[in-house]
């Protein structure tokens, strides 16, 4: 963020305060100056003429001089000129002892604030915020709460990300150095058996910085969708069909209903890498003999799919954690298969929420399966 330059003491909060009491106060001295030196000579020549009637002796009263206030003019308006000099200078004065002690007030908690926004910037999030006496400034400190949370939250998420992200690639880097080690001191041949190991442990790591590199597009917004009118039936049965061959070597009955017209407007691509997910993951959660359906249907106004599988089921806590990135599932068993990145679902959910849609998990329990329904706009 770049910040503006402030020129010369006039950009301090402070400094304008004192002024904006100085400018007022001089204001309204100078505004009683000019209507005293106006009205003053009027009003004194017109006591005077006044006087001078009331007082005076005519003829008719032995011939006497007609004395008033007029004669007091020069002295009286030289008194009032001095007097208002004098109220001027004590009024400026006044108004800068008045605007330091209003600042000093005023800045106290703004200081306050900005010394914890400062602490909460260099990383200390549970800095006890101040509690102002002003309205606004204790808005200003919510806010800051606020924002030191989100910080917090965030730092918490990126921490947990980075020991997420050293765990998942500590086995495959463990097995590729075992295997090379193994091969240079010649336990192991370097046999196409032995390279296999190592090609499928480097692709699974160039899998999870490609998961990686999708979740963090999603999760920032800068998903690309080109978005098509498509029929949802046909692009789940091909995506289902591309995974026939997994099913049918994990022993796993596969069952695919897609119902026809279900139109939708979507990015091909995503929405099958969606279903790829759902079913992959249910391929991994489903042991040898188990059935996984997958449906196809318009719902009202939206298209429907769901991916049923007869495997591990969920418990009700893990509904929504299974959407975290890298969860695994306590208690999941081992398998040979190849295992995911951990963040399929993860992404699965961002993209279809992208499209303005819906991604959930149900399930009756451990042990009794579980179905991942996938909700389109129609």
């Amino acid at each position: 963020m770049n910040r503006v330059p402030v020129k010369g003491p006039f950009g301090r909060l402070s400094v304008q305060l004192v002024v904006s009491h100085v400018l007022v106060g001089v204001a309204s001295l100078i505004t009683t100056t000019v209507l005293v030196f106006l009205l003053a000579p009027r009003l004194f020549d017109t006591m005077g003429t006044g006087s001078g009637e009331m007082t005076g002796r005519g003829p008719g009263h032995g011939g006497g001089v007609a004395v008033g206030l007029g004669a007091l003019r020069p002295e009286v308006l030289s008194a009032l000129q001095t007097a208002l000099l004098w109220g001027v200078v004590v009024g400026v004065v006044t108004a800068v002892l008045l605007g330091a002690l209003a600042a000093r007030r005023v800045l106290k908690p703004v200081t306050a604030v900005r010394t914890a926004a400062t602490r909460v910037a260099a990383g200390d999030y549970g800095t006890e915020l101040p509690q102002p006496g002003t309205v606004e400034l204790r808005e200003l400190v919510d806010d800051v709460g606020t924002m030191a949370e989100r910080l917090a939250d965030t730092e918490a998420r990126r921490v947990r990300l980075l020991g997420e992200v050293g765990h998942e690639m500590r086995t495959p880097l463990t097995v590729i150095d075992g295997q090379v080690e193994a091969m240079i001191d010649g336990v192991l041949p370097a046999s196409a058996e032995s390279l296999a190991v190592v090609a499928a442990e480097s692709r699974r790591l160039h899998r999870l910085a490609a998961d990686l590199s999708a979740l963090s597009r999603a999760e920032e917004g800068r998903v690309s969708l080109d978005r098509q009118p498509i029929d949802l039936g046909e692009l789940v049965a091909g995506a289902v069909e591309r995974l026939r061959p997994q099913t049918d070597d994990a022993g796993i009955e596969l069952r695919c209903t897609a119902a026809d017209g279900v139109r939708v407007e979507a990015d091909t691509d995503r929405i099958a890498q969606v279903v790829t997910n759902l079913v992959g993951n249910a391929i991994r959660a489903t042991p040898a003999g188990g059935r996984i359906t997958v449906t196809c249907s318009q719902e009202g106004h939206q298209g429907v799919v769901r991916v049923s599988d007869t495997g591990e089921g969920l418990a009700a806590p893990e509904l929504e954690r299974v959407f975290e990135r890298f969860y695994r599932v306590p208690g999941r068993r081992s398998t040979g298969r190849e295992s995911g990145s951990g963040i399929g679902l993860t992404i699965a959910r961002h993209l279809v929420e992208a499209h303005g849609g819906s991604l959930v998990a149900e399930s009756a329990g451990k042990g009794l399966g579980a179905t991942f329904t996938m909700r389109l706009p129609a």
